[in-house]
């Protein structure tokens, strides 16, 4: 298996260039997204990356077991791109039935523990197949304020940083410019 994993802040360019990526590979390519609709705005956002993309690329939509989805995608002659953890981090987060503290330790429901690990060992254990992971880098600003946002900010850094070192390839993506920080050029 071939990874790649793409960074970059919110519009940055990550889902184009992952998107130009996948294009350009030559292979077949299925779109994994975590994402799902809570409200109007987010609606938006999924028909603006929808309309992006090419009509003939199947999206598999998977807001939370997303390393059982990668078992079943990811084949010989297939490109998946995953757009995007730290969304798919957000749903794990926000799974439970946990109440959501004003100050204090945030309990995660244990289903993020379970599907964090999952996803690891399948990077490990290696997948037929191309993959292109997206997620964005929300650790270059100030520390947020609240727990909940402290807590995602520090998940999404250790998250970002356990699938880089897997990753043959990890790409940050500045005002639409990549810089390749490991692995092959652009």
């Amino acid at each position: 298996m071939s990874a790649t994993l793409i960074l970059g802040g919110a519009r940055s360019g990550k889902s184009a260039m992952a998107e130009r990526l996948a294009r350009d590979s030559g292979k077949d390519v299925v779109y994994l997204a975590t994402a799902h609709a809570g409200d109007g705005e987010m609606s938006e956002r999924i028909a603006h990356h929808r309309a992006r993309r090419p009509a003939h690329w199947p999206t598999v939509e998977e807001s939370l077991g997303l390393a059982g989805a990668l078992r079943r995608e990811c084949t010989a002659g297939r490109l998946v791109l995953v757009d995007c953890l730290t969304l798919w981090l957000t749903n794990l987060m926000l799974c439970g039935d946990e109440p959501l503290p004003e100050s204090g330790k945030l309990l995660l429901p244990a289903r993020f523990d379970q599907e964090r690990a999952a996803l690891l060992d399948v990077l490990d254990a290696g997948l037929p197949g191309e993959l292109i992971l997206v997620s964005n880098e929300v650790g270059m600003g100030i520390v947020p304020m609240g727990t909940l946002s402290r807590r995602f900010a520090d998940e999404a850094g250790w998250l970002n940083q356990e699938v880089a070192a897997r990753a043959s390839r990890v790409i940050l993506v500045a005002a639409g410019l990549p810089l390749v920080l490991k692995g092959a050029p652009c």
